[in-house]
């Protein structure tokens, strides 16, 4: 055995997997799909690839190790991936599992000091530039090269079909090049929902928008449907609106 003890073992372990334990603490909290457990676990399998080869003697097989880890913890990663309509979610979490594995790795070589520098790293990109990312989120962004053409989507439709004609609106949005950047929902009266989207495409609005107008007017729920082209964007309308 190499001169790896077992009191060192178990310390390199158990840094490891608290280090890991406070990256998925943050997790659990905030409910992402790899919580607490997910995370420990990840910190730990890392961890221990990497104290084995160090029990084993052979100097190379650590750094070789290591590179496996991160491979591995690639197909991992790629598990929590998941496409929704226009959008992908998962990304954070998988990048997490990741640092995680780093975590781990860094705790398995005995840098004890770098292993709770990066938990504190990992933990501080999710708390402190989250607000960050929402303020930029906020922000108007336009680009002067790329305007394309700007409309909105006028929408009326039965209370009791809201959920299913909002699905089908945002599922038309994302295809024949339509760009959603801002849907309204408001509540007329006791029976009808009304809804304001607005998209950006390039092309010919007429042919994509009349042909989104004639999927969604087929819907026996829907009331009232047209279009407009703006001047403007709706920014204000960027977020959706929480009923």
């Amino acid at each position: 055995m190499a001169n790896l003890t077992t009191f060192d073992f178990a310390l390199r372990l158990a840094v490891g997997v608290g280090c890991g334990a406070l990256i998925g603490v943050e997790r659990q909290w905030r409910a992402r799909m790899a919580g607490l457990r997910t995370n420990a676990l990840v910190a730990v399998g890392a961890t221990l690839f990497v104290l084995y080869s160090e029990v084993v003697g052979d100097r190379g097989s650590p750094t070789r190790v290591a590179s496996y880890v991160v491979s591995g913890i690639g197909f991992l990663g790629g598990g929590v991936i998941l496409r929704q309509g226009g959008g992908v979610s998962g990304l954070n979490t998988a990048a997490t599992l990741w640092c995680s594995a780093a975590v781990g790795v860094l705790a398995a070589s005995g840098r004890l000091e770098l292993c709770l520098l990066g938990t504190v790293v990992v933990l501080a990109v999710h708390l402190l530039l989250r607000p960050a990312g929402r303020l930029i989120d906020r922000v108007p962004q336009r680009d002067p090269d790329n305007e394309g053409v700007r409309a909105t989507v006028h929408l009326i439709c039965d209370r009791s079909d809201e959920n299913h004609v909002r699905a089908l609106l945002s599922q038309a949005l994302t295809g024949d090049g339509l760009a959603p950047t801002g849907l309204r929902v408001r509540r007329d009266g006791e029976d009808a929902t009304s809804l304001r989207a607005a998209v950006s495409f390039n092309g010919d609005p007429a042919r994509s928008l009349e042909q989104l107008i004639a999927r969604l007017s087929l819907e026996p729920g829907v009331r009232d449907l047209h279009w407009h082209l703006d001047d403007t964007a709706l920014d204000a309308d960027r977020e959706e609106a929480t009923v």
